[in-house]
């Protein structure tokens, strides 16, 4: 048991990795913020891809 605490009082005290696990926090909150509005965003993505023009013949203020 003391080795235990012993361990994770050095690994609390390290700094090494620090980067590592800000950045490893960062995706996770990423991961759950696309699980849980995943269908929103898609949704407001596929309104706006469906906006867009593909026509560039009715672009206006074109140069004919």
């Amino acid at each position: 048991m003391k080795k235990a605490k012993t361990f994770l009082t050095k690994l609390w005290k390290d700094e090494e990795g620090l980067g590592t696990l800000e950045i490893l926090l960062i995706v996770a909150v990423l991961v759950g913020v696309a699980l849980l509005f995943g269908n929103t965003i898609a949704e407001w993505v596929q309104n706006i891809l469906g906006g867009i023009n593909p026509d560039p013949v009715d672009v206006p203020g074109s140069v004919d």
